[in-house]
This record gives C-alpha cells, sequence and structure tokens, in this order.
C-alpha cells in the first residue's frame, strides 16, 4: 500500500503569517526611528514623545480584547484583511500629520487597527498546528517582531533620511496592501477546508487517524465555540493564566521600553545622529532574532522529551526574564556607550526570548477559545505598552536621565518571575478547564 506523501501547507500559512507580523510591526515602530525628526518639526519634549508613542496604546487597548473575540467568531481570514488594510490606511496618513494633535490621532487608529493582530495569529496557529509543533510554530511567526525591529532601524531610518520622515511613512503604508490579496487567497479559516491541505497532513494536524473533510467554515466554527460553561471565570480567575498575563504585561512593557525609547536613549544621552541610531539599534533585536527562534524550538524539543509544560513553557519564561533584568542593572550605575549597547542587547534578547511560549499557554490551556485568551493577555500587553511609553517620558522629564527609567523595568521582570515561579502550574489539573465540571455547577 503506497502511503499519501504529506504535504506542509500549514508552514507556507506560518510564512504569511511571518510576514504581516514583519509589516506590523515595522510600521508601529517606524515613528520611534523619527521620532529625532518629528519632535523637532514639532517642537516635542520628553512628554510630548511619550504621549505620541503611548497613543498607539490607547488604541491597541481598545480594540485587542475586542479584537480576540472577534477572531474566534469570525474567523483570521476576514479579520486581518480588514484590520490590514485599516493600518495601512493609518501608517499612510501619518505622512500628512500637520501637528501633534494628528500624530496623536493616527497613532492611535493605528492602534485599533492593529488590536486583531495577536490573537488572529495565535488563533491560526491554534487550528492549523499539532500541540507538538506549536511553540515552534509560533516561534517562527513571532521571531518576524524582533526581526523587523532588526531590519527597521537602518532601512527605516535611510528612508527617513532620503525621503524625508513623510516619504518613509507613505513607502510603509503600501507594504500591507500588498500583503491582503495573498492572505485571502491562499488562507483557510481550518485546513479541513484547504484544498492544498491534504489527509496525510490534515491528519497530523487534527493528531486522529481519522479526517473530515466538507464540513463548512461556518459548522466548525459553531461546533468549536460552543458555549463553555464557566469560561469567562476560568479566563479570568486562573492562577496559570493569570501569571501568564503579569509576565507578559512585563514582557510588554520591556519591548514598549526598547521599541519607543532606545532610539532617543541613545541620540540623547550619547549623542549619535539618526542613521548612527538606527544601526545601533540592529544588536539588540538580531539578538532577540536568534533567542526567541531558538527557545521556541527548545520549548517544543523539551515537551516533546518530559511532556511537562511547567519544564516546556514556565521555566523558560522565568529564567529568560530573570537574566533580562540582570543583564539592565549596569546601565544604571555606569555611563557607557559600549556597555550600554551590550547590556540592552542582552536584555532585549532575553526579554523576548520567551515570547512563543506565552503564546503557547493560551493554545495548551484552553484552544477552544485561544482568541479570547490571546486577547485578554494582549489587553495586558496594551496597558503595558500604553504606561511604558508615557511612565518613561515623564521620569525623563522629571528627572533629567534614563536612570530611574531603566530601575523601574529591573523591578518589573522580578515581579514576572516571583509571579512565574509561584502561580504558573500549567500541567496542574486544578488549572486546567474542566467542561464537565462546569456544567455541573451550573
Amino acid at each position: 500500500m503506497i502511503r499519501m506523501k504529506e504535504t506542509k501547507f500549514r508552514w507556507l500559512i506560518i510564512g504569511l503569517v511571518f510576514l504581516i507580523t514583519v509589516i506590523n510591526y515595522v510600521d508601529r515602530s517606524a515613528i520611534a526611528f523619527a521620532m529625532p525628526l518629528l519632535s523637532k518639526q514639532f517642537h516635542m519634549n520628553s512628554e510630548d514623545i511619550g504621549l505620541t508613542l503611548g497613543a498607539f496604546n490607547i488604541g491597541y487597548a481598545i480594540l485587542v480584547f475586542f479584537g480576540g473575540l472577534m477572531v474566534d467568531k469570525w474567523g483570521a481570514r476576514k479579520v486581518w484583511v480588514f484590520a490590514a488594510l485599516v493600518w495601512s490606511l493609518s501608517i499612510f496618513s501619518t505622512a500628512f500629520a500637520t501637528g501633534l494633535a494628528m500624530l496623536f490621532t493616527v497613532r492611535m487608529m493605528l492602534g485599533v487597527a492593529e488590536g486583531p493582530n495577536f490573537p488572529a495569529l495565535n488563533r491560526v496557529v491554534g487550528d492549523w498546528l499539532p500541540s507538538n509543533e506549536r511553540a515552534v510554530a509560533l516561534g517562527n511567526a513571532l521571531v518576524a517582531v524582533p526581526l523587523a525591529l532588526m531590519l527597521g532601524g537602518p532601512i527605516v531610518a535611510a528612508l527617513a533620511t532620503f525621503f524625508g520622515w513623510q516619504g518613509m511613512f507613505i513607502i510603509l503604508g503600501v507594504l500591507g496592501f500588498i500583503w491582503i490579496p495573498v492572505w485571502y487567497g491562499l488562507y483557510r479559516d481550518f485546513p479541513e477546508n484547504s484544498n492544498r491541505v491534504n489527509d496525510a497532513e490534515l491528519k497530523r494536524i487534527r493528531e486522529t487517524a481519522q479526517v473530515r473533510r466538507g464540513i463548512s467554515d461556518k459548522e466548525i466554527r459553531r461546533t468549536s465555540h460552543a458555549a463553555m460553561p464557566g469560561m469567562w471565570k476560568f479566563l479570568l480567575t486562573n492562577p496559570t493564566l493569570l501569571s501568564n498575563d503579569w509576565a507578559f504585561f512585563v514582557f510588554g512593557y520591556n519591548l514598549f521600553f526598547f521599541m519607543g525609547w532606545l532610539p532617543t536613549f541613545l541620540s540623547k544621552s550619547y549623542h549619535l545622529d539618526l542613521s548612527q541610531v538606527g544601526w545601533f539599534s540592529v544588536l539588540p533585536w538580531a539578538l532577540a532574532s536568534i533567542m526567541l527562534f531558538s527557545v521556541g524550538h527548545l520549548s517544543d524539543r523539551i515537551y516533546r522529551n518530559t511532556g511537562s509544560l511547567r519544564y516546556a513553557r514556565s521555566y523558560p519564561i522565568w529564567i529568560t526574564q530573570l537574566l533580562a533584568a540582570a543583564s539592565l542593572a549596569p546601565i544604571i550605575f555606569y555611563h557607557s556607550l559600549m556597555l550600554a549597547l551590550i547590556c540592552i542587547s542582552l536584555a532585549v534578547g532575553f526579554g523576548m526570548a520567551s515570547n512563543s511560549t506565552f503564546y503557547a499557554i493560551n493554545v495548551d490551556m484552553i484552544k477552544q477559545r485561544t482568541g479570547t485568551a490571546m486577547g485578554i493577555m494582549d489587553f495586558f500587553f496594551a496597558v503595558a505598552g500604553l504606561i511604558a511609553s508615557t511612565l518613561t517620558g515623564w521620569i525623563i522629564q522629571l528627572t533629567g536621565s534614563f536612570a530611574g527609567a531603566f530601575a523601574l523595568v529591573v523591578v518589573l521582570n522580578l515581579t514576572a518571575v516571583l509571579g512565574v515561579l509561584l502561580f504558573h502550574h500549567p500541567d496542574n489539573k486544578k488549572h486546567a478547564y474542566n467542561y464537565q465540571a462546569a456544567l455541573q455547577q451550573q
């Protein structure tokens, strides 16, 4: 009997997810590299810069939670098309900003549009990948974040230098429009309805010997979206998910602190020009790309070898956040460009390394509502970004230096380490969603 050769179409889908995530993060981070130019043109102080950077997170927080609900209800295919269309228009419109008020408005609109992005990413991985490939898939997709920031530094700085900041935003706005038709043409919300996925691949995805075809997306979604008694109580009180959400809040604080303020820190503290800032920003995000990719693969390998989610997911989170805190401490006490570059590179690398494990926990714990769970987690992330952007500006304006801002990052990372060590137990049956028990409580 000839065995059917398995297709690998799920990895092409992950490739498309990777591409839109690159576009997503280049778009949201571009303003940080343009900020030295914008702040001069619009006479912005540190508080104004923080407010402008934080505008994105206000919009992001508004829709990220509802974005998760939208993805669970209508699917990533349609929701991602609409989101990418609106955020591409938003980034394009930034080129025509005439002052602080318009900058704030288009940044907030960009945040609203990008809200569904990561719930959609998590939903795609949950629907298209088997459990032992999810952290790898998430690692492959999420490595787009530091990679976008690594490449975005010199590229965005070069675009701003040669075409001006207005030309830079116009060029970036076009990228999303190219991706949209490719995604809509190739992706289906469930692999059962993709003619590019054969039965052998579908069996691997569904981890079963039998597969069912010919079921509409609507029917599959209705089945998977059936009432789950006690779901909200589980999502909002589960110790593993809550400690995961807090650790992801700290992850978000780290990311938005460095994404939004690193160019300004290098420019103001060490008097680097725009092109130098772009190139000095490469190393931290390059290291983060390598570490995020590696930890994603390591997490799934640990899970395959041990069967323990605690070892595979929880340990990478607290270890990397502890190392991120330790890496930043020297910057608080010493002023040296080379030391700052080394310490920040290590902190960004360790801080980003476990990104995929945060996402994987939501799929591991409650796959049927992974979009909703991700929406809650990403809401923490959005609030962290708002606080990191605005509070950093206030601290700098008040103290005249970045030392206090770096010290706060260190303390936050230590609280995340403690929370994960004490409460993050994804293998504990008491922490798992139990459908039958939830029914009995009704």
